[in-house]
């Protein structure tokens, strides 16, 4: 398997500075289950305008990802079943944990927030005995 530092490299610094950007002209935190949500229940507004441009933007990245390399390489290794019980557990997740891993990981870190470094962390732990767990099992 390869690995792409400079794209992965530009791709965080590219998270980053929009994180920055977001709370320095909008006082509001990157966190993507909290902007997707909120969105689900605010009506049309200035705070909707920009949750719902927010969502265009990830989307209009995967677009320009795929013209410039060609393809998306997404895997699915899971059917669909399993991918709608994932989803849920992670939207389950999120409201229990009061946020993303972006929200927690990239802008909560940034802030020093003792509990977004918390979440972070209990996140990483739990996705390493994930796949400890897994390849010991052999799925």
């Amino acid at each position: 398997m390869e690995t792409n530092w400079l794209g992965g490299g530009v791709g965080g610094g590219l998270i980053g500075l929009s994180a920055v950007l977001l709370l320095l002209f909008n006082g509001r935190i990157a966190g993507i289950s909290g902007i997707v949500g909120t969105l689900l229940v605010t009506k049309l507004s200035y705070d909707g305008l920009w949750r719902i441009m927010f969502v265009i933007g990830l989307l209009i990245g995967s677009g320009i990802y795929l013209v410039v390399q060609g393809d998306l390489p997404i895997q699915m290794q899971a059917n669909r079943a399993m991918l709608i019980v994932a989803g849920l557990l992670v939207g389950l997740g999120t409201r229990i944990g009061s946020g993303c891993t972006s929200g927690h990981g990239v802008c909560g870190i940034a802030r020093h927030s003792k509990r977004s470094i918390t979440a972070t962390l209990v996140f990483m732990i739990v996705a390493m005995l994930t796949v400890y767990i897994k390849r010991a099992v052999g799925l």
